[in-house]
């Protein structure tokens, strides 16, 4: 009897943690310094919400709202898989952008799922029908006072499958026609962060690796796609050259269908005049 008691109690426990790691959304803070910020724009949030392939967070998506809502957005981005191709249900994930246009100005790039779903009309139609602005390899001015910097996005490498993914991002950033003004980069994939920064982007925010999926305590990610076993962007703020990289672990999952010791995450990054 003790030990059929011992193994509910730890069947209870795992399925328990397993339940918090999948439905528990995490906010992460981040602080991004740049000497070449205008002074108009220090201080301003952004909130990054990523890869929720339609998981659900409480009723109507309530829980998720809350913790956005809390962080008193200036803009948000959505950087990919809002959907998921496997499971498509675009109507569950517009709750959750009805209530983010509420908010602040939206900002959109397309994921490798919207591009596999072959539904990205329908897609980017109903987004704009809603106000968001959709970034298709193109640069959007952001007005503060007298400044501006500028907000571009890149669709994702799949939507050219017939030419290599690095070559697809080097000529989606040419076709962007980025200016000399201060930019975010939305992008979905981050094992590109090379070329972003090549092409002189200031801030880049990335999703897709779903923080590695299973983490492992002192070691990180265990896998990603794009990067394979025991990836090295999958969390946090990378730096190269100018240039620095938001990357956001998300929200929801796709293949593989939990995630262990991985807290869904929105991601608050507050811009500061360095």
């Amino acid at each position: 009897m003790k030990k059929m008691i011992g193994l509910m109690l730890l069947v209870l426990l795992v399925g328990s943690g397993i339940w918090v790691s999948n439905k528990w959304v995490q906010t992460t803070e981040y602080t991004v310094a740049s000497k070449e910020l205008p002074v108009a724009f220090d201080g301003a949030t952004v909130v990054q919400v990523s890869d929720l392939h339609n998981a659900t967070f409480g009723k109507d998506q309530s829980s998720l709202i809350e913790k956005v809502s809390a962080a008193n957005p200036d803009v948000i981005f959505l950087t990919g898989d809002l959907i998921d191709s496997n499971r498509y249900d675009l109507e569950a994930s517009l709750v959750l952008v009805d209530a983010l246009v509420e908010m602040s100005k939206v900002y959109y790039v397309t994921g490798n799922h919207e591009v596999a779903s072959n539904k990205m009309e329908e897609i980017t139609a109903a987004l704009r029908k809603r106000d968001v602005v959709v970034l298709e390899d193109e640069q959007v001015e952001w007005k503060k006072a007298q400044s501006s910097i500028q907000i571009a996005g890149i669709n994702d490498p799949l939507t050219e499958p017939e030419i290599h993914e690095d070559e697809a991002t080097q000529g989606s950033l040419e076709h962007a026609q980025l200016t000399d003004n201060f930019t975010l980069l939305l992008a979905h994939r981050p094992e590109y962060f090379p070329i972003y920064a090549e092409a002189g982007v200031d801030v880049v925010f990335s999703g897709h690796a779903h923080g590695g999926q299973i983490r492992i305590p002192g070691l990180g990610g265990l896998v990603a796609p794009g990067q394979g076993w025991f990836p090295k962007v999958t969390e946090g703020i990378f730096d190269k050259d100018q240039s620095k990289m938001v990357v956001s672990r998300g929200l929801g999952n796709s293949t593989f269908p939990v995630r262990i010791f991985n807290l869904p995450e929105i991601v608050v990054v507050t811009l500061k005049k360095e």
